[in-house]
């Protein structure tokens, strides 16, 4: 059994091609996914986070939003790119927004993708330090959250304050207990793989890792799993941690199915770089018929190891159709492989 969630970028275009034409359009139609994915028995609604372009950004107000007009599923992100946050005001965030849920926030955060803008994270007030560079400076912003998270009290309070202080040095409200145990790293490397399993963080691996054997793209995945895993638990912590992958995947039941994606599955990994220096794999997409596709997915190493399967969504296509490919999925391939009973 395996828990599934959506991914969607929040892609939105002036097109008439387009269902999500503003960013309004794709805040709504994102709420109403969730809520549709929530109806259809899905696990997880989750987002990706993009500065200085027509995606999805800020992702606290929709996640507080999701969390207010849903019940069960899992609301989260892949990801946060930490190099933009403020860990104490994401702390305070993150701790609202997860109380609204009900306690149903998974954060995934990460030192992020490759930026629209030269060093954007200068625009929001963040510079490395001394002898620090951009990636350095996302880990010690995660380092600095985790540990906010805690909940442990860290300021000294004002001896004449505006409103009576419980005893003690202060933490950051609201607080939302359990949160430090949902945060999720997305890692592009076994290294940081390996670094996130030693801070207590789950792992997010995405459609993408960095080219570190020349192996198949989802046997590097897999392998990079089983790292983490070790790192886990020599690191001993005492909970199981959780796993998800990211796949663009697509059942062809009808028509409409043939004409966006019926070209074929038969596309193979794609080798790229990375800011122009750090070589990448790229994971294949999945589209054919649900017994090829089955067959298909059976000799994928790295879904076979994680836990959590996200399903990286069409979001321009509109909320209908995109509904369509996630019940597709869920009735015609998840039960022959064992992800769902």
């Amino acid at each position: 059994m395996k828990k599934i969630g959506f991914l969607s970028f929040g892609h939105w275009t002036p097109s008439q091609h387009s269902q999500t034409r503003s960013a309004s359009d794709v805040l709504l139609q994102s709420i109403d996914l969730a809520v549709e994915a929530e109806r259809l028995g899905l696990d997880g609604a989750y987002f990706r986070v993009h500065h200085f372009a027509r995606q999805l950004a800020s992702p606290f107000p929709l996640l507080a939003a999701v969390g207010a007009r849903t019940k069960n599923i899992e609301i989260g992100t892949a990801v946060i790119d930490m190099r933009y946050e403020n860990p104490h005001y994401m702390a305070e965030d993150a701790g609202s927004a997860d109380l609204i849920a009900g306690s149903r926030l998974q954060l995934g955060i990460s030192r992020g993708s490759p930026e629209q803008v030269v060093d954007g994270w200068r625009h929001f007030g963040h510079t490395p330090r001394p002898g620090e560079d951009d990636a350095g400076m996302a880990r010690r912003h995660t380092e600095m959250l985790l540990q906010l998270l805690t909940g442990d009290g860290f300021a000294q309070p004002n001896p004449r304050p505006m409103f009576a202080n419980p005893p003690g040095l202060l933490r950051l409200e609201p607080h939302s207990g359990g949160l430090r145990d949902r945060i999720w790293w997305g890692a592009s490397s076994n290294a940081t793989a390996i670094w996130a399993a030693k801070l207590g963080m789950n792992l997010q691996s995405s459609t993408l890792k960095d080219d570190e054997t020349g192996e198949p793209f989802h046997i590097q995945q897999a392998a990079q799993i089983r790292a983490f895993r070790a790192a886990w638990k020599e690191a001993g912590h005492t909970r199981v941690p959780r796993v998800s992958v990211s796949r663009s995947i697509f059942a062809l039941v009808t028509d409409l199915d043939y004409a966006y994606f019926g070209r074929g599955s038969n596309e193979g990994d794609k080798i790229g770089f990375l800011d122009g220096k750090t070589r990448a794999v790229f994971g294949r997409s999945y589209a054919a018929e649900p017994d090829l596709l089955i067959e298909e997915l059976r000799k994928d190493e790295a879904i076979a190891e994680a836990d959590t399967l996200l399903l990286t969504i069409p979001n321009q296509l509109g909320v209908a159709y995109n509904a369509h490919v996630l019940e597709t999925i869920l009735t015609t391939v998840a039960p022959a492989l064992g992800w769902r009973s």
